[in-house]
């Protein structure tokens, strides 16, 4: 219990410097980075601040490794189907193109990507397979797609199309049944091989 509240402390910290950072003030986060994956945390993520200044990624990676460096992208779908990247809680739009920024954030560092389609959060009518498949055609390191799952199926149909794919899910865990009772739960053993038979 200590040690997360330490981590939760610390990323609170590094969440406002980031921020700062965003706005070209010259801060280390890599150095909090560090602190942060020294207290037993495998990854980082951050968003706006590796729109708003890409370097971050890079002043991060180099002190504990683009493999521990997660970018989370919030994205919305156009009534032409295209895709655009929005921060700040889906409040202000990223003004350059979604599939170049996925090549930025690559080419800077990035370790992995986290694709989450705001339009499909919460929605539980499955993921945008259009989307996953454009980032994966676009970049080369691990990604992750959030936003749409709403059973088993629908992350058993993402990975049988993309194989090594990283599936996310909120709603799917918490509400249950017609009326979206609060009731958590998380697949036993037996199911998860059972959705990974393809790979």
């Amino acid at each position: 219990m200590r040690t997360q509240r330490r981590v939760f402390e610390k990323l609170s910290e590094i969440e406002n410097k980031v921020e700062l950072a965003s706005e070209k003030i010259e801060l280390s986060v890599a150095d909090d980075a560090k602190k942060i994956i020294s207290l037993g945390c495998e990854k980082i993520s951050i968003s706006n601040a590796a729109i708003e200044n890409p370097e971050i990624i890079s002043d991060i990676a180099k002190v504990i490794g683009r493999q521990s460096i997660v970018v989370i992208l919030d994205i919305k779908k156009s009534f032409l189907s295209n895709y655009s990247v929005w921060t700040l809680n889906g409040n202000k739009k990223y003004n350059g193109k979604f599939e170049s920024l996925l090549l930025k954030l690559q080419d800077y560092g990035a370790g992995e990507i986290v694709v989450n389609l705001i339009d499909n959060d919460g929605v539980m009518q499955g993921y945008d397979l259009n989307l996953a498949e454009k980032v994966r055609s676009i970049v080369d390191i691990p990604i992750t797609i959030l936003g749409g799952a709403g059973s088993l199926d629908h992350i058993k149909s993402l990975i049988d199309k993309f194989s090594i794919i990283g599936a996310a899910a909120g709603s799917l865990f918490v509400f249950k049944g017609k009326y979206k009772a609060v009731l958590i739960n998380y697949p036993n053993f037996d199911k998860k091989i059972e959705l990974c038979k393809k790979l």
